[in-house]
């Protein structure tokens, strides 16, 4: 029986300023509102993509809610990559005050 992952989970307010910030939403929840200077690759493009991503430092890994981002993280600890959840996905980063690029989510 293959064992399933447990994904690692940071809160926003752990998230420091200067994070790595990988966003796998569709473009058009991207283009409604992101964290500026995060990089934009969807879900369904990450294995295709994976050369996009820096595997040189943490990476928080944010969807809208946290299902999606959840599941590309642990993909991406599986490819020896230090990626973490962001908890409640951007409807946290919203809801604690942090900014958002873009309009609302």
């Amino acid at each position: 029986m293959q064992q399933v992952p447990r994904t690692p989970y940071v809160d926003v307010s752990a998230v420091p300023d200067d994070a790595f910030v990988l966003d796998v939403r569709e473009p058009d929840e991207w283009a409604a509102g992101h964290v500026d200077g995060s990089l934009h690759v969807p879900m369904g493009q990450v294995q295709g993509r994976i050369a996009d991503i820096p595997n040189d430092r943490r990476l928080v890994v944010v969807c809208r809610s946290g299902g999606r981002s959840a599941r590309v993280t642990n993909f991406l600890r599986t490819q020896g990559y230090d990626a973490v959840n962001l908890a409640g996905g951007l409807k946290a980063w919203e809801a604690s005050g942090r900014a958002l690029t873009g309009a609302v989510i």
